[in-house]
């Protein structure tokens, strides 16, 4: 099994994308998204590390490290006990890292109680390591070498989740066409609104997409009506349908493009993750404009 590693790749100029996949409803998809996402955006050639704040560690176990397999890991990071560098370790993919969920993850709630600043330790720690670097700097600190860094969060509002959020650019939202998914997707954007008033002014919702997915039944379609009327074009039209690969691929340690590509499951996510970078590139093409006048303006004043 990959040993951590260092990485020497490119920096990624801006920083890399910190995308928290959340709900606090269990159920609804976000470790398979976290993790088959993580792999099609690695598959488009973008360079990505998968953080797994879930003390099941399923999402871990999903890329190749079962319970027990990496001795350091998020509780290490998270406790200020190894570094960022010191706990990311390699996967099949060869653009896609993680730092998987070491034993006792479990305790770090606890432990984090008395802890100051406990909300934002995660920010800190990652923050070193993935800030753009100055010019001018040595290769060896030339800043982050992901393009995007994918946090799998635990199916609570706990302080693993806060931490997540805190640290995120964005969340992306994974949920089921159901009724009860409605009142967790209404528990979590007020959560992220909260985090966003006291936090983190920044983080914004990158999307919602419907997991499990059963085009015949008319609540699902009912449900997608509702969620698009309210959210409008944060809803991806990807849809990940229910699918047994998706389900079979983690016993085997891999992602489900890893374990049978042509099944409708990794096809899905594949699709997501190229709808996710076009949506990318469209803001990046829309904000160009603004950025120059601003730069205009401040050259004037």
């Amino acid at each position: 099994m990959p040993e951590a590693k260092k990485r020497s790749n490119s920096a990624s100029p801006q920083g890399p994308r910190v995308l928290a996949i959340s709900n606090q409803k269990g159920g609804e998809g976000k470790t398979t998204t976290a993790v088959n996402l993580a792999a099609s955006l690695a598959a488009a050639e973008r360079r990505v590390l998968l953080i797994d704040l879930d003390p099941q560690g399923n999402a871990s176990s999903s890329v190749g490290y079962p319970r027990g397999a990496a001795t350091r890991g998020t509780y290490d990071l998270l406790l200020g006990q190894a570094s960022l560098e010191e706990v990311v370790h390699s996967t099949e993919l060869g653009r896609l890292d993680v730092v998987p969920a070491s034993p006792d993850l479990a305790g770090a709630e606890i432990e984090l109680v008395g802890v100051e600043g406990r909300e934002s330790v995660l920010a800190r720690a990652l923050s070193a390591a993935l800030a753009p670097k100055p010019k001018g700097k040595a290769k060896a600190s030339a800043g982050a070498p992901w393009e995007f860094v994918i946090l799998d969060c635990p199916p609570s509002l706990g302080i693993l989740t806060l931490n997540a959020l805190v640290a995120a650019t964005a969340v992306l939202i994974p949920m089921q066409a159901r009724y009860f998914s409605l009142e967790g997707l209404g528990a979590l954007v007020g959560t992220v609104e909260r985090v966003r008033g006291a936090f983190n002014p920044n983080l914004v919702i990158e999307g919602i997409v419907f997991c499990l997915y059963d085009r015949r039944t008319n609540l699902a379609q009912q449900v997608v009506a509702e969620v698009k009327g309210h959210f409008g074009d944060k809803v991806f039209e990807t849809v990940i349908p229910q699918n047994i690969r998706l389900s079979e691929s983690p016993s085997f340690g891999k992602p489900a493009l890893l374990y049978d590509i042509e099944s409708k499951g990794a096809q899905a996510y594949l699709s997501l993750a190229r709808e996710l970078l076009q949506r990318i590139e469209a803001a990046e093409k829309a904000d160009k404009p603004k950025a120059k006048t601003k730069a205009k303006a401040e050259a004037k004043a």
